[in-house]
């Protein structure tokens, strides 16, 4: 276990490292169909949020927590390839953040969304190290499971719900 947590850490902090130390540019990609750059990154971010949330089910259910469709086949293929889209759809969004805007703290819920970004990757980064380890305690999966879903949250409440509250709901 001392592994992934080093690591989770090690990218954390590169990340937060490098996003404060990064001249941010304020330039990012935009795609045809979206009005901006910014409703780019929402709505990649809320589809991996609601990835996250089909993650979360599926994982409830492999773990008996509920009891639907708990002798499906294709549960467990839905929880990878959840996690998999769920993952790629906040590569753009990341890399939109650490190469605009950078790491930034000129509010709490911009301080908040930086430093769940970091926590988000770090974390990410040690669940599937431990996914890769044999021998790891019963408790290491479950956990760095619920703190990624936790971060990916957080980072849904402080950036896609926020901006959707703050503009209002456009493409």
């Amino acid at each position: 276990m001392i592994v992934p947590f080093l690591v989770a850490c090690l990218v954390a902090a590169g990340l937060g490292v490098y996003g404060k130390l990064h001249e941010p540019t304020g330039v990012a990609v935009n795609l045809a169909g979206f009005s901006s750059p910014a409703t780019v990154k929402v709505w990649l971010a809320t589809l991996a949020f609601v990835l996250a949330l089909s993650q979360l089910f599926t994982a409830l259910v492999m773990y008996g927590k509920l009891s639907v469709f708990k002798d499906a086949p294709w549960l467990g293929p839905a929880h990878r390839w959840s996690g998999r889209l769920a993952f790629i759809a906040s590569i753009p969004v990341a890399l939109h953040c650490l190469y605009a805007l950078g790491f930034d703290d000129y509010d709490t819920r911009v301080l908040l969304h930086s430093l769940l970004g970091c926590f988000f990757y770090g974390t990410f980064a040690a669940k599937m190290l431990i996914l890769a380890k044999k021998g790891v305690p019963d408790w290491a999966l479950p956990l760095f499971g619920g703190l990624v879903f936790t971060a990916l949250s957080g980072l849904f409440v402080t950036s896609a719900l926020w901006f959707f509250t703050t503009f209002g709901v456009k493409l």
